[in-house]
């Protein structure tokens, strides 16, 4: 792993409650715009913001975070004019998913402009990862700041993203100067990251833009390939192009298992687990669905919402992972979902979160 860049402890950081309007946008912008760090809501996760340009301000999101120097940053616009000065060159497949999905839960990872943002942001990397955000008040902040903001997730390295400010404070209070509340993310999964090379797209991260949204937009003839898996667009000994692919992430402190299977037999094998973690002393937690929630005894049995949406069952995932670790669970068994849809990117964060300790009945 790469070094981490020493932190500044910052005497106390700045909160702004939802509905504080202007001001607090204005605030928060200028904390930005003076080389500061902001964290503030997105449709997918809570971002971690400061000025894509300012070497020294992009280094402090490294150092709050503990984030190793080789994980590239995604940047963060407001208009589709503003990604393209950040661009060397745009193909038209680019454009057409970048008119068909902004603002939205998509990433592209364009050749960069020399100059346009610090060396920091993209890892020394030639390329750089641009996305404009569905968030009122991201695109607020953005706006009133001015600039590029690069904004990974705002939270430490490796803990679950945050989905609400007070996710944010528990990891960063101390480590950043402010956090804009805007309620509760929408996704709450990070955003689909993508690579166009030779005509071909390649998906380096899932999230809420799923494969066949992506081949709908790209037109017959257009592949689109990967599933978070790594592709022919980068190969595995290279620096990662996007961030959530090679480091462990949104893990919870706990032990955890990811059992997956005929549903019966999950069902069955949860319960096993559950029983045997449980005589030999441990603390031991469930993640399930509505459906069959009431089915298990353990000591906590925290449920995702119904199987068959899992558009809400990815939205409360990373609250679940910390309500995990509020709980004091030290081994969690988490029932696998279906790969459809926003499920696939639901289970490639459910497999990292496990360190890709999967059990298959």
């Amino acid at each position: 792993m790469q070094g981490v860049i020493g932190m500044t402890v910052i005497p106390k950081t700045k909160y702004w409650p939802p509905g504080s309007g202007d001001t607090a946008v204005a605030e928060a912008a200028e904390v930005i715009v003076s080389g500061g760090v902001v964290a503030f809501p997105t449709e997918t996760v809570y971002g971690l913001g400061a000025d894509a340009r300012r070497p020294e301000a992009v280094r402090r999101i490294y150092a709050a975070k503990e984030r190793p120097a080789d994980n590239p940053l995604i940047v963060h616009v407001g208009r589709l004019e503003d990604a393209l000065a950040l661009a060397r060159e745009v193909s038209p497949l680019e454009m057409r998913l970048m008119e068909r999905f902004w603002p939205g839960p998509l990433t592209l990872v364009l050749p960069v402009r020399p100059g346009a943002v610090a060396p920091e942001v993209t890892a020394g990397l030639d390329t750089v990862a641009v996305r404009v955000p569905d968030h009122p008040l991201a695109r607020r902040l953005i706006a009133k700041a001015g600039c590029p903001v690069a904004a990974p997730s705002a939270n430490r390295s490796g803990r679950p993203s945050p989905t609400t400010a007070m996710h944010v404070l528990e990891d960063m209070h101390g480590r950043i100067d402010g956090v804009l509340d805007g309620g509760p993310t929408g996704v709450g999964l990070e955003s689909t990251v993508v690579r166009v090379k030779d005509g071909v797209i390649h998906i380096l991260r899932p999230g809420g833009i799923d494969a066949e949204m992506l081949r709908e937009c790209a037109g017959e003839g257009v592949e689109v390939v990967g599933e978070g898996t790594p592709s022919s667009a980068d190969s595995q000994s290279s620096p990662p192009r996007s961030p959530g692919v090679k480091y462990v992430h949104y893990a919870p402190r706990g032990e955890m298992v990811l059992v997956t299977g005929d549903p019966v037999r999950v069902r069955e094998a949860v319960q096993e687990l559950v029983d045997k973690k449980r005589a030999e002393g441990r603390k031991v937690g469930v993640i399930t669905c509505d459906d069959l929630a009431s089915a298990y005894q353990a000591d906590a049995v925290i449920s995702l919402g119904p199987r068959d949406e899992l558009a809400e069952v990815a939205r409360n995932l990373y609250a679940a992972l910390r309500e995990c670790d509020a709980r004091h669970l030290d081994f969690i068994v988490a029932e696998g979902f279906p790969e459809k849809g926003i499920g696939v990117a639901l289970m490639n964060r459910m497999r990292k979160a496990s360190r890709g300790n999967q059990l298959t009945v």
